[in-house]
């Protein structure tokens, strides 16, 4: 299949806001696709690699060559490259991905490159969700849809599962167990606003400590263990010390749930970056990288009994029994708001993020964010002041979208912290495009800049190191709440405030509104 064809479904999908039109247009594309390229093509779809990660960022994709006139990729073609690029390592990798980069590029058409682009640096997601796409699956495969769900769970890839699907029909889907060593998409927590929202919903409830930390998934199956990350990515030879401490357990075979994070000295967590770059790391951790400790809050598997459909006191119960009190997440039940804002205060004066709420009875709703669990969390916000804006892809093209965000330096000029496009709706699309082409200054290919006058009130989950920016700092989860009339640029927060966040010294909370153009 050519990429073409995929790009203009995608296109087509991110242009609909009807659920059933998306799922009718994907369905109906997955019938075209030749069976060895459905994996890579369903990933495509999904807005994402079939390798989700291959070493490409911003830095790689400037001054790419001019678009090719007709269109001659193909899903095979595309694939084949993102496993080149990804194969790269050791010395002379990164000229040898820019040069594999560019030879990709300069074959694709000008509609092609701008999907490549923003398929590599992960911009396509807001469509085709996974929900969608389960069903587009059943449809073009003419399989009930709980069939596709259920398979999903327990491979906990859609990919594979869309392949079975399309080939093999419901007898195909029906093999899927869960199988040790194949990681299943774990369970996800819905954001509530407020404690006492989250026990209006869940009384009474196990209340977890939310760790400031990367989400694993670790099989063992007798001597055999695998650990993955939230993204279903093996990194098994990265974390010795997760191995080693699953090793020890006096068990068979078990399924974890859990959390691996690096601490300091002191016990409290270190910032996100230090355990994100400690597990990005592709090779094995020298003597000098810092300890993971590994933390666990559910059991799916015990000695050759799964524990998905168990209500979660009995996989709690059987984690107990499994795993030391060292390696457990801090848990306490309750069911009054006094009892759970007290175990809030006290996870969020140890460094972590704030708690998960869960429900005593529900089963393992694997790859799903049911109202189950419930995750409560501080949120900061600051006045920054938007420097530029990028031009949007798909459904939000014709607009200015992706904003370059800056903090007031009280020496002079701004800051860049990063970038957002999340929180904005239509009708802020629409406003500030207009705003901000009124303040231009200058543009390249795809990236107007602005004089900078207007200030934007952004919610963000806390600042992590990056040498990407100058102040090497970044927002995380970045989002827009408002743009401030009211304020001038220099009245927007400084990067001392900043720099006092990233350091702990200041906590800010948000108050919860929806983003207005005034």
């Amino acid at each position: 299949m050519l990429l073409a064809e995929i790009a203009a479904t995608w296109t087509a999908v991110a242009n609909t806001s009807s659920r059933r039109a998306k799922i009718n247009l994907l369905a109906a594309c997955l019938r075209r696709v030749p069976p060895e390229e459905i994996m890579a093509a369903t990933a495509y779809l999904s807005g994402e690699l079939r390798q989700r990660q291959i070493g490409v960022g911003w830095a790689t994709l400037r001054d790419l060559p001019s678009p090719a006139d007709r269109g001659t990729l193909s899903v095979a073609d595309v694939d084949t490259a993102a496993e080149r690029i990804g194969a790269c390592r050791g010395p002379g990798s990164t000229a040898r991905r820019r040069f594999l980069v560019k030879e990709l590029f300069a074959a694709a058409t000008a509609d092609e490159q701008r999907f490549l682009q923003a398929l590599l640096l992960g911009e396509l997601r807001q469509g085709a969700l996974e929900g969608v796409m389960t069903e587009a699956i059943a449809a073009a495969a003419k399989v009930p849809v709980s069939d596709v769900r259920r398979a999903v769970l327990l491979a906990g890839d859609l990919r594979r599962v869309a392949a079975a699907a399309l080939t093999g029909g419901a007898a195909a889907l029906a093999a899927f167990r869960l199988e040790l060593g194949h990681p299943l998409a774990p369970m996800l927590a819905q954001a509530v606003a407020s404690v006492n929202e989250a026990v209006e919903r869940i009384s009474p409830a196990a209340v977890d400590w939310k760790l400031d930390g990367i989400r694993v998934q670790v099989h063992r199956d007798g001597p055999e263990i695998a650990v993955f990350t939230r993204s279903l990515d093996d990194i098994t030879s990265r974390v010795p010390e997760v191995v080693q401490a699953v090793r020890d357990l006096k068990v068979r075979s078990i399924v974890l749930d859990g959390e691996v994070i690096a601490l300091q000295p002191d016990g409290r967590p270190a910032p996100f970056q230090v355990t994100a770059s400690r597990v990005g790391r592709r090779s094995a951790p020298g003597a000098s990288a810092p300890p993971l400790n590994s933390y666990y809050f559910d059991l799916l598997h015990l000695d050759g009994e799964d524990l998905l459909d168990a209500p979660a006191y009995t996989r709690w119960t059987a984690l107990v029994g499994a795993v030391p009190e060292a390696h457990m997440v801090p848990r306490i039940v309750a069911s009054t708001v006094e009892q759970v804002s007290e175990w809030f205060a006290v996870a969020l004066a140890a460094g972590h993020e704030g708690i998960v709420v869960k429900a005593l009875d529900a089963p393992y709703e694997a790859g799903r964010r049911g109202g189950a669990w419930l995750k409560v969390k501080p949120r900061h916000t600051l006045d920054l002041v938007v420097l530029a804006a990028e031009w949007g892809h798909g459904r939000r093209r014709g607009w200015l979208s992706n904003l370059h965000l800056g903090a007031r330096d009280p020496a002079g000029g701004y800051v860049m912290l990063g970038k957002t496009f999340k929180g904005l709706t239509d009708e802020l699309l629409a406003w500030q495009t207009q705003q901000l082409l009124q303040l231009e200054t200058h543009r390249d290919s795809w990236t107007v800049y602005v004089r900078p006058a207007l200030v934007v009130e952004i919610a963000f989950d806390g600042v992590q190191t990056s040498p990407r920016y100058p102040a090497g700092m970044a927002l995380r989860f970045a989002r827009v709440l408002r743009y401030r009339p009211d304020k001038s640029p220099d009245q927007a927060d400084t990067i001392d405030e900043v720099r006092a966040i990233h350091e702990g010294r200041v906590s800010r909370r948000i108050v919860r509104g929806r983003p207005t153009p005034s």
